[in-house]
C-alpha cells in the first residue's frame, strides 16, 4: 500500500473568493494510507465539493500513518474523519462520506442554495 503524502492538497478552487458574502468552505480530511474506506470517502468527498462547492472550497486530505500529531491535535479518534473548520461551526463527520444527505447535513447547502 502506497502511503499519501502527509498533507495532500487534493483540491482547491477559490474562485469565489473574491465575491463578499461568499463563504470559503475549508475541510480536512484525515484517512489511513490508501485503504478501501479512505479511498472511497477521498473520491466522494472530492466528487461532492466539486458538484456542490465549485469555486468556493480548500481540500485537504491528511494521512495519519504519515502524520499522527496532526490527528492528535484535531482529537481524531477515528478515519476517515471530515473536519469542517470553516465555515462555523466546526462539524465532524466520520466514514466513507458515500451519504449525501449527511454531508448536506454537517456542511450545510451549498453557497449557491439560499
Amino acid at each position: 500500500m502506497k502511503p499519501l503524502q502527509h498533507k495532500e492538497t487534493v483540491e482547491s478552487s477559490r474562485t469565489a473568493a473574491d465575491e463578499p458574502g461568499q463563504a470559503i468552505y475549508v475541510l480536512r480530511l484525515y484517512v489511513t494510507g490508501t485503504t478501501p474506506k479512505s479511498t472511497r470517502a477521498i473520491h466522494n468527498l472530492t466528487q461532492w465539493c466539486q458538484e456542490h462547492l465549485a469555486g468556493c472550497y480548500d481540500l485537504e486530505v491528511i494521512d495519519i500513518y504519515q502524520q499522527p500529531a496532526l490527528a492528535q491535535a484535531e482529537d481524531i479518534i477515528a478515519v476517515p474523519t471530515l473536519l469542517k473548520k470553516q465555515p462555523l461551526p466546526v462539524q465532524r463527520l466520520l466514514g466513507d462520506l458515500s451519504n449525501a444527505q449527511q454531508l448536506v447535513a454537517s456542511l450545510g447547502p451549498s453557497p449557491s442554495q439560499p
